[in-house]
Parts: C-alpha cells; structure tokens; sequence
C-alpha cells in the first residue's frame, strides 16, 4: 500500500474509472456476439427467476455467489474467451457481477423492512452525535486531527450509495480507508510513539461521522452478499470488516462509549433531539421572525385548544368572514348535489384534510416536546 501521500490522486482514480469502464464495455461487447447466445440464455434465466425464490437475504446472496462460480466456469470454457488470460477472464466475471447486481438491485438492495429501519436509526444517531462530537471524545491524538483530510475521507464514504455494483460501492468504503491510513502512515513516521495501527478505527468512526452515508447498514450488507467472496480478501476484507465495526460502534454508541462525561453526553444528546425537532417544525410549519420557536412551543398547546374551541362556537362551517360559506355543502344531501359541484366538494375536502393532518402533526410534536421537558 502507497503511503506517500496522505490523499489519493485525482488524476489516478480518474484513471483507474475509465480502466474500469473499459473493461465493463469490454464484457459487454463480447456478450453482444451472437455466439454468446448461451451466456444470454444462463443470464437470463437468473434474472428473471432471482425475484420468485428470496426466502430471505443471505440466500439470495448464496444463489449469486454460486451463479457467479458457475458462469466462470463456462466463461473459461466458451469459445469467445479461448485464449484469454486469468486477469480476462477475472474481468469478464467481474464485468457479469455488475452487470447482474445492477439488473437485481431494485430487489437486492434493502429487500427487508428491518434493513430500512436500521438504515433510518443509524441515520437519525449520527445527526445527533455530529451536532457535539469531537476527535477528542474518540481519544483521536491532536496531531492526527486533520479536518481538511477528514472531510475528504467522508466524501469518498458518501458516494457509496451513488453505485450499484457492490464492486464500486467497496471502492468507495477503500478510499476513504486510504486517505486516513495514509495520514497515519505519515504522522507515524514523524512520531516513532504513535502507532497508526491503534488510531485508525477512531479515525474512521470519526470520518463516518462526518460523512453519515446514505442508507449505511444496506450498503454494508450488500457488498457481504453479493460481492464476490474471492475478492472480499486481504485489504478489502480487512477495511470493509472495519466499517462494519464502525457500524455498530455507532448504532450502540452510549453515555459509556466515549471520552465524555455521561451527564455531559446525556445532556448533549438531549440538546441534539430538541434541535432536531425544532429544525423539522420549522421546515414543516414555517413562521415569521416575531414568533418563537419557545413562544410556539409554550403557547401552541393552548392556542390550539382555542382555536378549535372557537370553530365550533362560531360554526365557521357556515360562513367566514366575507360571508362565502367555507364548507357549502355541510348540509346538503346527496341527491341535490349536481355535476358542477364536484369540484368545489373536492377542494373542500382537500382543506379539511390538510388543516386535520396539520393539527395532528402540531398535537404529535408539542407532546414530544412535554416529553423532553419533564
């Protein structure tokens, strides 16, 4: 492994992506040959019955790992690779993984419902951390805090959800790992007391952090699936294992886990969550400058009280203040309504039920706030 800088370079990972573009067509333009009608035919078959036999995720991922094996074989054996060599071959399997990976991702990816409740978990936790963790807390040493590598090494981990192909998803988890192994190779070799090697996995929780990749546990869990086991070896296994580890450091990270007081982590945690929630009410319920978020949240649960209080004193149903009626058809019977109707009865039901869902969305997050405050 190259540790001569502390970044990869641009110019060779814009090399190394049109290599693997060029392999890709490469595969493809042999899969065009009319001699590659058997292949077609293996191909297809998969595809098409890969949806109707998922018992659950690890067996789908075994079905493709067998499939892969066996397409090698025949890959080795087929007149249109007569000749070729190992590193051929290994790119036309290569190029058949991603091309069957990207076919089946719609039913490959995040295929159970507890993956997507993992994913959003995860999510909603590092939101919270990144509003208070510092490098410090992971007992990360100062000479090894970097921001600006850092956020490089988070960006590389951000893209993972950009790719389909298990392949490029692993690419994107071995360059973030590459540019802070690259930071401790060189600090270490200045510092003969740091050993890189013990700062690495805080470094990369740190980064993770940082980033908040997409959808983290599905990715993870469909690289193991359905990369192929022989190239999940050596350095690919060994960071792709240590972002797992990350994974879960992170989902069961508590008051015990870090260097932080447990009352100050309990405390910061709490801040995070109002923050949070303040954040979304103000997406969701914007209001003028002269309102508080804290006049809002002390007043709201009263004035709410009132105005439904004073909707049925007045039966604004019957009129408003222009005199229109707001809702002309509370007592109009069915069989007097005519076509040209419809459309006022339509809008009138539209604002029904987006004054309904506003008030309960207002009710729902005025008594998480009573939660919090008690």
């Amino acid at each position: 492994m190259e540790g001569s800088s502390s970044a990869p370079s641009p110019i060779a990972g814009m090399v190394r992506n049109e290599e693997e573009t060029l392999k890709f067509d490469g595969f493809l333009s042999r899969m065009r040959n009319p001699a590659a009608f058997d292949l077609h035919r293996s191909i297809k078959g998969f595809t098409v019955s890969f949806p109707y036999y998922m018992d659950n995720s690890e067996s789908d991922g075994e079905r493709l790992q067998d499939f892969l094996l066996t397409m090698e074989s025949k890959i080795r054996s087929h007149p249109l690779w007569a000749g070729a060599t190992d590193n051929e071959i290994d790119c036309a399997v290569e190029g058949l993984e991603k091309f069957v990976t990207t076919k089946l991702y719609s039913q490959a990816f995040a295929s159970s419902p507890d993956d997507a409740k993992i994913d959003e978990e995860i999510t909603e936790k590092i939101c919270l951390l990144q509003q208070f963790m510092k490098p410090k807390h992971l007992d990360i040493p100062v000479v090894l805090q970097d921001e600006a590598l850092c956020m490089l090494a988070a960006n590389e981990l951000k893209k993972i959800d950009d790719f389909k192909a298990p392949r490029e998803k692993l690419l994107c988890i071995l360059k973030c790992c590459k540019v802070i192994n690259n930071l401790l190779l060189n600090v270490s070799a200045t510092h003969d007391t740091l050993h890189g090697a013990d700062n690495f996995l805080p470094s990369l929780i740190y980064a993770t952090i940082k980033a908040n990749p997409p959808r983290l546990h599905s990715n993870l869990k469909f690289i193991q699936l359905y990369r192929r086991q022989a190239k999940l070896v050596s350095e690919a296994a060994y960071y792709f294992m240590s972002l797992a580890s990350t994974k879960s450091f992170i989902f069961e990270l508590d008051e015990k886990s870090i260097s932080m007081d447990e009352t100050e982590f309990l405390e910061n945690m709490k801040t995070a969550k109002l923050s949070t929630r303040q954040s979304r009410m103000e997406l969701c319920c914007p209001w003028d400058d002269s309102t508080s978020f804290q006049l809002l949240a002390r007043e709201s649960g009263k004035q709410i009280g009132e105005a439904v209080a004073l909707e049925c004193q007045t039966d604004l149903w019957k009129s408003d203040s222009s005199g229109e009626s707001r809702y002309p058809f509370m007592e109009t019977e069915a069989g007097e309504l005519a076509i040209e109707d419809v459309e006022k009865l339509l809008q009138a039901y539209k604002d029904v039920v987006k004054q309904n869902a506003a008030l309960r969305r207002a009710v729902r997050d005025l008594s998480a706030l009573k939660k919090e405050h008690l």
